[in-house]
């Protein structure tokens, strides 16, 4: 009976093991917590987040400052999604009540983006708690850089809860944004792929004046996270940071195809399985485009064929063929380019389905949007080259890489 226990304890370890890694960071949640909420000490406490905010155990950074003795948590604010996930990507997000603490909820994904001043009346600290994806059309650092200017301008402070970059902290890809085509999906200028953790961002948009106030900000620092690590050397366990960011490796993707993903030309994998993963369509023949692109030679990457029937979205229940992206070196791989390159070979492929004389010209405003400008669309469309648009997708790399070292939070 013993021995029988016994064996049954070493393979429930062994299968927990499958599931759950070690944990090998503390986030700035944890830190908090270890440091007895002292920053947040005695103040009324308005808290950003979303499901991804939570500790070790997995439990709310909502609850976990709720219950804080010496915290005072007055009111809650709602990014895309809301603050319990309850929202479709894209959605007006209302005001509420969250109903587990009894507290208002505020939408700054509405008509309201910057928290007013009659929303942060009574509140003495703003605390941000969202896992970012790392790239900048994700709109929750939008949602981070606003709010700090509206803590600025009602002169209260602002801390940020650091979270890992899932992307690492050393890929730095695409143009800065151009003043026309600030967005909310481009709200500040950096590079496409900015490498930062969201508490480094939040150094560098106040410390260059990138917010038209600066704010009294402070840094809840992670333990032991380093540039080099991806999401899944932390430990941690993912939450989806939207219904079509699953998986970490989700995030990893999103800039691969998130671009052309804006023009809905074809299908990126958004309601199949492997979403940003991949690029597909009816007229596509998928050993020859996987053929054209592996032929690039593309450093870390391999394009396999595929043929797929997707459930939702683009291609809905038709018979697509096309390519899925493998990273087979991640250093290596630049990832905001292949759709670039995508682009590139179907026109090569298939003259008469270049993309930008077939796309819907109602949504090149939010391609524009996406990229920064209108310069690697009018460009790009002239030859369908895409080293026609690579010197400006790149030239301000190296100077954002340098400027963003003195915020480095992190070795």
């Amino acid at each position: 009976m013993k021995r029988g226990l016994a064996i049954l304890l070493v393979l429930w370890a062994v299968i927990a093991n499958t599931y759950a890694q070690k944990i090998t960071i503390k986030t700035g949640i944890e830190v908090l917590k270890e440091q007895k909420f002292k920053v947040l000490e005695g103040k009324r406490v308005g808290l950003i987040t979303n499901p991804t905010g939570v500790d070790n155990h997995m439990k709310s950074t909502i609850d976990i400052l709720h219950e804080a003795p010496n915290v005072k948590l007055v009111a809650l604010f709602a990014p895309e999604h809301g603050v319990r996930g309850d929202a479709h990507a894209g959605d007006h997000v209302d005001n509420a009540t969250d109903p587990k603490t009894g507290l208002p909820v505020y939408s700054l994904h509405g008509k309201t983006r910057v928290p007013t001043p009659e929303m942060l009346e009574g509140i003495d600290v703003l605390v941000y708690d969202i896992q970012d994806i790392g790239c900048r059309s994700f709109t929750y650092i939008s949602t981070m850089g606003l709010a700090m200017q509206g803590a600025a301008e009602k002169g209260i402070e602002f801390v940020v809860l650091d979270r890992p970059n899932p992307l690492g902290g050393l890929k730095v890809e695409g143009g800065l944004v151009d003043d026309e085509f600030i967005s909310f999906v481009s709200q500040f200028k950096i590079p496409y792929v900015y490498g930062l953790t969201c508490g480094e961002l939040a150094l560098l948009l106040n410390g260059e004046n990138m917010l038209k106030k600066q704010c009294k900000l402070q840094v809840v620092k992670m333990k032991s996270w380093k540039r080099k690590m991806r999401y899944e050397e932390t430990g941690l366990q993912w939450i989806p940071s939207s219904p079509h960011i699953p998986q970490p490796i989700s995030a990893i993707f999103y800039p691969v195809s998130g671009i052309l993903g804006e023009l809905g030309y074809m299908s990126i994998g958004v309601g199949y399985t492997i979403p940003f993963q991949m690029f597909a369509a009816e007229w596509i023949k998928a050993e020859d485009l996987a053929a054209n692109l592996n032929n690039l030679y593309l450093p870390g990457l391999y394009f396999r064929p595929m043929y797929l029937k997707p459930f939702y979205s683009f291609g809905q229940g038709k018979q697509l063929e096309g390519v899925q992206v493998h990273i087979m070196n991640y250093e290596k791989a630049r990832l905001s380019e292949i759709q670039f390159y995508v682009m590139q070979e179907i026109a090569n492929l298939y003259p008469d389905k270049a993309v930008f004389d077939n796309a819907n010209d109602k949504r090149f405003r939010m391609f524009d949007q996406v990229s920064g400008s209108d310069y690697v669309r009018l460009n790009f469309a002239k030859n369908n080259k895409f080293a026609d648009i690579s010197d400006f997708w790149y030239k301000e790399v190296a100077p954002f890489k340098q400027l963003s070292k003195k915020y480095y939070l992190y070795k």
